[in-house]
């Protein structure tokens, strides 16, 4: 296996040096920074977060990391071991990051935007593998660390990488932009996120927008074309003096959706570009995971990708857990009696959350097969997080969604989520809990057989706990029953 990390281009790219007397002719396969999944091989990153990864060092080589990047040696660990030691390991990842990405002739996508960004880092690793070979963020590693250990385990002869690009506060986008320096940048869209940090979506445009400071000369902005922040995202790429192409609903968008058709377990869309029209369907419904699949394509295009081969490999992908996954439980074996569930419990906020109840809404439930013989749409709503002095209303403006008409009961979880539960017609107001732990000894008795219950929130409101309650629920299928 070619090594990812030699340990002079490892001490290089760090102007790190190695302790004491150990040896400086170790090869890593892999970096990690998590001493419980290391592999193997891997060059063990010892970064201070809410623990200190000093403390794992020992663990990491019994484990059989093949060095470890650290600021000092452990009391417990050999003064020979293959230590690279550095002042600081965060800014080490980032040159490692940095040394990474100049090694490499793969051309970059970078992805950033309030919602989508890992639902469409994830298209764009589906449809873009047949052709080329991808190197993507795993999960969302979007952040002052994510973006850096993306780097740092990208092998130097991939074809095609995905970055994805995240922020909480001002100021973080641009840096992270400049050490991936992105072919291609995509904003997803624009929304009320994070506003505890900054004024007014514009913002969040304008920081969403500095992904742009890195875009490589000549590179490609594809931007949504339908938001009122819109012309904030074409003034900057205008001023980076790069390509912009517009995608959405939009007339005047470059990519536009003309028709989107979401069935219970597929998105169909059309669109029209060029003057031509263009057809593509994704497995999983969603019509927001339509504009998403729209920006992939005019990434394609961009790429000079084959599009047919992009639109059959787009067809393939599904939602990462705890985005918008829709799963069946069944509740009898003999019967086979079930109920659906959408597991998006990952992150939320009035976009996300808007997009989700269409979604509910779109699912057809079944009948006449449970205890309540009428199938239900239900939803389970934790708080969204980060949304700064007008978070009561934005919770309370949920309640005249459109999608309400088609959900039969609304259970709230989080202080927040109150405004939302005292805002709701009684008929449709389920439990109000402060916690997601105090709806889980309730959870059993919340569905039925023939139900479509949706769980949605912000991951620190934890409640992908009461996915993890509603999936224990279900019976194997007599077909992985064993016989005697």
């Amino acid at each position: 296996m070619t090594p990812l990390w030699t340990a002079q281009d490892a001490i290089t790219a760090t102007r790190g040096t190695m302790a004491g007397t150990s040896s400086a002719d170790w090869q890593a396969t892999g970096v990690s920074i998590d001493s419980r999944t290391l592999e193997r091989g891997d060059l063990f990153v010892a970064l201070t977060d809410v623990r200190d990864g000093h403390d794992f060092i020992a663990a990491a080589l019994a484990k059989g990391a093949a060095a470890v990047l650290a600021s000092y040696i452990p009391k417990d660990v050999a003064p020979d071991a293959p230590l690279v030691i550095v002042p600081d390991v965060l800014e080490a990842l980032a040159d490692l990051g940095t040394a990474a990405r100049a090694r490499t002739q793969a051309r970059v996508i970078g992805v950033t935007g309030s919602v989508g960004k890992t639902s469409t880092k994830e298209m764009l690793r589906a449809a873009f593998g047949g052709q080329a070979k991808v190197h993507a963020a795993e999960a969302s590693y979007n952040n002052h660390w994510g973006v850096p250990l993306t780097l740092a385990r990208m092998p130097a002869d991939t074809d095609l990488a995905v970055l994805e690009i995240g922020m909480n506060h001002p100021n973080e986008i641009a840096p992270l932009a400049r050490m991936a320096r992105p072919h291609i940048a995509i904003i997803t869209t624009i929304a009320a996120a994070h506003l505890e940090a900054f004024e007014n979506l514009a913002g969040i445009a304008a920081e969403k927008a500095a992904i742009l400071d890195g875009l490589e000369q000549g590179g490609t902005a594809i931007l949504p074309a339908d938001l009122e922040v819109t012309p904030i995202l074409t003034a900057k790429a205008s001023l980076a003096g790069v390509r912009t192409v517009l995608f959405g609903n939009h007339a005047q968008a470059d990519y536009r959706l003309t028709d989107v058709q979401v069935t219970e377990f597929a998105t169909i869309a059309r669109a029209r570009h060029a003057g031509q029209d263009m057809l593509f369907k994704l497995a999983t419904p969603g019509k927001h995971f339509a504009a998403n699949a729209l920006a992939v394509l005019a990434a394609s295009d961009a790429l000079g990708l084959d599009r047919a081969i992009t639109t059959t490999d787009l067809g393939r992908w599904a939602p990462p857990a705890g985005r918008g996954t829709r799963e069946t439980v069944l509740l009898d074996a003999i019967e086979g009696h079930s109920f659906g569930l959408i597991d998006d419990a990952f992150n939320a906020n009035p976009t996300s959350t808007a997009a989700a109840l269409d979604l509910l809404a779109a699912c057809e439930p079944t009948h006449r097969v449970g205890r309540i013989s009428t199938g239900r749409r239900i939803a389970i709503l934790g708080d969204m997080l980060e949304l700064g002095p007008t978070e009561t209303a934005l919770h309370a403006a949920l309640a005249s969604h459109p999608a309400l008409a088609q959900i039969t009961l609304v259970h709230c979880v989080g202080p927040r989520m109150q405004a939302l539960h005292a805002a709701l017609p009684k008929s449709k107001r389920g439990h109000w809990v402060a916690t997601a732990a105090e709806l889980l000894p309730k959870a059993p008795h919340l569905v039925d057989a023939g139900d479509i219950v949706l769980v949605k929130g912000s991951k620190g409101i934890m409640v992908s706990l009461v996915v993890d309650v509603l999936r224990k629920l279900g019976q194997p299928s007599p077909s992985h029953q064993g016989t005697e």
